[in-house]
């Protein structure tokens, strides 16, 4: 892999905080990305979020290779770094987020996700998959009582099914099987205010006009922007990843 072919990008967009946060550090051959959206209805999202996205990075940093047992430590150790900080804080009602994370080796990438922030796979231009989002809207879907492109614009987008900082008994995020790594793959990161103002159709537009993974992003940063005008915008947050 190319370590220097990613970006990361995000903007408070019309909040006068921003609770996203998203990093990526590279150790040897592993690279990891995250991406975590606090949850504002909650309070202290931005603190829910930035201390989510510390412990994921901290917990893969002696990671040897791209591994879902080890993504599956992080998530929890998030989880529980929340739950211990919300006891201490007494704020159980508050810091809450979700998360996506990507991590990748010299063959292969493996990713995890809760909540509404979203990883897609693009191979030769054309998205291959995305993730499914813990959402109302998403379920929806999935029983096919609205459609895909609905999601977007659907008054309980917001409500979200699952994230980190509430008890649960069993997983509640998901885990990738691990995937080879290809030469024209493309790997997108982003909170639910970036995707929301850029269609997936158009993501794949810029993926095939960039070169690098600067310039992808920046391209679909200034779509968002065109279409958050005159919009209540959310954060908006995005890491492109490039092979």
């Amino acid at each position: 892999m190319d370590h220097t072919n990613f970006a990361v990008y995000s903007a408070a967009g019309n909040r006068q905080i921003n609770e996203d946060c998203a990093r990526a550090e590279q150790h040897g051959d592993v690279s990891c990305f995250v991406l975590c959206d606090g949850l504002g209805g909650h309070g202290r999202g931005e603190v829910a979020s930035g201390m989510a996205v510390e412990t994921i990075l901290s917990e893969l940093k002696d990671a040897s290779s791209a591994d879902a047992e080890y993504l599956a430590a992080a998530m929890e150790a998030a989880q529980a770094r929340l739950l211990q900080e919300q006891e201490a804080l007494h704020a159980e009602s508050e810091m809450k987020t979700t998360a996506v994370v990507l991590m990748t080796d010299a063959r292969s990438a493996v990713w995890a996700h809760i909540g509404d922030s979203r990883l897609y796979l693009f191979y030769k231009n054309k998205i291959v998959l995305r993730t499914l989002d813990h959402s109302v809207p998403q379920m929806l879907v999935l029983m096919g009582e609205i459609k895909e492109k609905q999601i977007r614009q659907h008054p309980d987008r917001n409500r979200l099914l699952r994230v980190l900082g509430c008890e649960w008994g069993t997983q509640r995020y998901a885990c990738s099987e691990p995937r080879p790594l290809e030469k024209c793959q493309a790997f997108l990161l982003c909170s639910d205010g970036f995707w929301e103002f850029i269609t997936e159709k158009m993501m794949c537009k810029y993926l095939k006009k960039s070169k690098t993974a600067a310039e992808w992003l920046r391209m679909m940063q200034e779509e968002v922007q065109r279409n958050g005008i005159g919009a209540d915008m959310d954060n908006n947050t995005a890491v492109a990843v490039r092979l």
